[in-house]
């Protein structure tokens, strides 16, 4: 768990991304959303810039409540992601420094998290600091792994 009273010292990697969402939701999020998602989990920051020494920062978020509703709107629309695997708990408003931000707690998936309808154009995996898009071999290998074995017998 993170302890956000002590944010700068945090730097983004494969378990964390920070976006600085001043002018609404970035467009990456969706893909940071799909590659925690599709490996070990991780912790979107909304509302946190990364400086050049990569310490991150909070920014104060214009309207934390109507980013959010956008946020849920978009993640249960299923022509926009494929599944919602958050609860309401996995999103939470925080102040830090007189400022509000947002965290949002991906789990791992045991089924695949892609963009869109078609998941060789929207899966990511998360690798290092970035977000990476899956070749085809890959995401069939998700896509088998999420499937029953059939003729076993249990």
């Amino acid at each position: 768990m993170l302890d956000l009273a002590h944010l700068q010292e945090y730097r983004e990697d494969n378990r964390l991304e920070a976006k600085q969402a001043l002018g609404g939701l970035p467009e990456s999020i969706w893909e940071t959303y799909s590659a925690f998602a599709n490996a070990e989990g991780g912790v979107i920051l909304l509302g946190v810039e990364e400086l050049e020494d990569k310490s991150l920062h909070p920014l104060d978020l214009l309207d934390p409540e109507w980013l959010l509703e956008d946020f849920f709107c978009l993640l249960n629309n299923p022509q926009w992601v494929n599944r919602n695997i958050l609860t309401e708990e996995s999103v939470q408003l925080h102040e830090i420094e007189g400022k509000t931000i947002i965290s949002i707690t991906v789990p791992p998936s045991e089924r695949i998290v892609y963009i869109g309808n078609d998941p060789y154009r929207g899966t990511y995996r998360r690798c290092g600091e970035g977000d990476y898009r899956c070749g085809r071999e890959e995401v069939d290998v998700m896509l088998a792994m999420e499937r029953p074995n059939k003729g076993t017998s249990e």
